[in-house]
């Protein structure tokens, strides 16, 4: 199906992508029940374990591109994982509105008093040390300008493309010799003629690909997302300096400032993609 101009606001008005979460992160909305028969006739959903390789949806699209051949749209990021892997499975809970529910790294228990210790200053409105995030680079096939939300990913003239989503999942802690943020921002970098990230994590595993969807608080295995996105999860945590998120959250290309909610691990195999 191709969407014109009105079907993409539809689209974001559904709150598609890092667009969902801020409809949802102040209490204004109310994620959708989440009991009740699975959808049907949708591909396949996201967030997932990536441990378990096993998926019986037989939507099927082609994989998006490299993200190297792709314009980088949005960078936003999750509070807790939404997706669960061996070093991301320590269940937080279910959460209210997106927020709270999810998972932890495994080292989130194990820090010092010094990577634990407060910042002087409220950071990405209540960001923590220990805290667990899932960031999202999000890569589309259009030609735009990177920016806030999916509106960012599609055009007028492009609003049917490929999508793909490098993901990597933190814990975050008070030491500035732990990763910088600002090493995976994206600062106007422009390769061969590219929206690009300045680098993406290579450290924590080959990331596991496959199809899904859109994620956030608004859907769940009652109420999917209709749009085809090719994931790329990176199976290992690390640490991220908090400190190099505050100065993120204060002054980047996409008016992002807080951690979005989750969506609920979707665990239905008819939901699911096989990956390979």
């Amino acid at each position: 199906m191709t969407f014109k101009k009105s079907n993409i606001f539809v689209l974001l008005a559904m709150g598609l992508f890092a667009t969902t979460a801020s409809a949802s992160d102040h209490g204004h909305s109310h994620a959708p029940a989440a009991d009740g028969p699975a959808c049907e006739g949708f591909g396949p959903q996201t967030p997932r374990d990536i441990d378990s390789l096993n998926g019986e949806n037989k939507r099927r699209f082609a994989a998006a591109p490299a993200s190297t051949a792709l314009n980088l749209c949005n960078i936003h990021f999750h509070n807790n994982a939404e997706h669960k892997a061996k070093d991301f499975s320590i269940f937080a809970g279910e959460g209210k509105h997106g927020h709270g529910g999810g998972y932890q790294c495994s080292i989130s228990k194990t820090l010092s008093k010094a990577e634990l210790k407060k910042p002087s200053k409220k950071i990405c409105k209540g960001l923590k040390p220990g805290d667990t995030i899932e960031v999202h680079w999000v890569y589309t096939s259009c030609d735009i300008t990177p920016g806030k939300g999916l509106g960012s990913c599609l055009s007028a003239a492009c609003a049917n493309p490929d999508l793909r989503v490098e993901t990597q999942v933190f814990t975050v802690v008070n030491d500035k010799k732990a990763l910088n943020f600002n090493d995976f921002a994206y600062d106007k970098n422009i390769v061969n003629g590219l929206h690009q990230a300045k680098s993406l994590p290579n450290t924590t595993g080959t990331p596991v690909e496959f199809l899904g969807s859109t994620t956030g608080p608004s859907y769940t295995e009652q109420a999917c997302s209709p749009m085809q996105v090719t994931w790329s999860v990176r199976p290992q945590c690390a640490k991220i300096d908090i400190n190099s998120l505050g100065k993120w959250c204060g002054n980047n290309d996409f008016e992002e400032d807080h951690a979005h909610g989750v969506r609920k691990l979707v665990t239905n195999p008819k939901l699911l993609s096989e990956i390979k």
